[in-house]
């Protein structure tokens, strides 16, 4: 996913929006040495709140919960505005399912106690940051943008597995499942995507099979996804302007579909 065009430096008369609108851009999508610190404590906070999230059934009840969850939202909240100022469109930013997944978040953030039945929908901020692009960006700085689909495709199994743990502990916890808490929802979870199905966890009724073969079939093609990311060649994205084929080799001259003599940039430089 590219990320949006960094703004040039406004006029010295610009608006102090458009003063706002120019640093946002900077620090989110811009390559300076305080632009990269910058994005680094964005990731460590990311990845620190994705703890919490996946944290979140067995801390419900503390009494640190509350505070938490408050920081937490006001920091998410930050995050949103400031992305939407350091876009160039930010009607069509606000389009983006990265963002809607993120407005979600922030409204279970606010009402934890009334949309505590869909708090596990919180996990979807690691698919989020995955999709932004922010957190892949070391791997680009360091030479090893080759691994960016395998590190998609695992976060994209991860963010299954937690969300659909997180569903099935919601709503089938203490309806003769036999579970006795999360870990036990992460065991069933785990066992039916990998097919194993030992049988000693089941979920009961239609709604409990149904969602069964849901999660089998997803995870099992979030399986293959992450097989064909690791093992096949590794490819870079560059659209042929005469067919449109997007996957090309590295050091591919002409497009293996058409023939036309393809110009694409060096690494460094994406």
């Amino acid at each position: 996913m590219i990320l949006d065009t960094v703004e040039p430096a406004p006029p010295e008369n610009a608006s102090r929006l458009a003063r706002v609108r120019a640093a946002c851009a900077r620090v989110y999508h811009g390559k300076s040495r305080r632009a990269q610190r910058f994005q680094t404590a964005i990731i460590v906070i990311d990845l620190l709140t994705i703890a919490f999230f996946v944290a979140t059934p067995a801390l419900r009840d503390t009494a640190s919960f509350l505070w938490v969850d408050s920081i937490l939202a006001l920091i998410l909240a930050a995050d949103i505005l400031a992305r939407c100022l350091a876009s160039r469109n930010a009607w069509h930013w606000l389009r983006r399912p990265t963002t809607l997944v993120d407005l979600a978040i922030l409204v279970t953030l606010l009402f934890p106690y009334w949309l505590i039945n869909f708090s596990f929908l919180r996990i979807l901020r690691l698919w989020s940051i995955s999709r932004s692009g922010i957190i892949w960006l070391p791997l680009k700085r360091h030479g090893l943008q080759r691994w960016e689909e395998a590190g998609r495709s695992i976060v994209n199994l991860v963010t299954f597995l937690f969300v659909a743990t997180g569903f099935i502990y919601t709503f089938f916890f203490r309806t003769g499942s036999g579970f006795t808490g999360y870990v036990d929802a992460l065991y069933f979870t785990v066992a039916t995507v990998t097919t194993t199905g030992f049988g000693d966890i089941t979920l009961p009724g239609p709604a409990g099979k149904l969602t069964s073969i849901v999660t089998m079939l997803i995870g099992i093609s979030l399986f293959v996804r992450l097989a064909q990311s690791i093992f096949r060649p590794y490819k870079v994205d560059f659209s042929c302007p005469r067919c449109a084929l997007s996957r090309h080799e590295p050091d591919a001259v002409h497009c293996k579909a058409c023939g036309f003599l393809l110009k694409i940039p060096d690494h460094d430089d994406d």
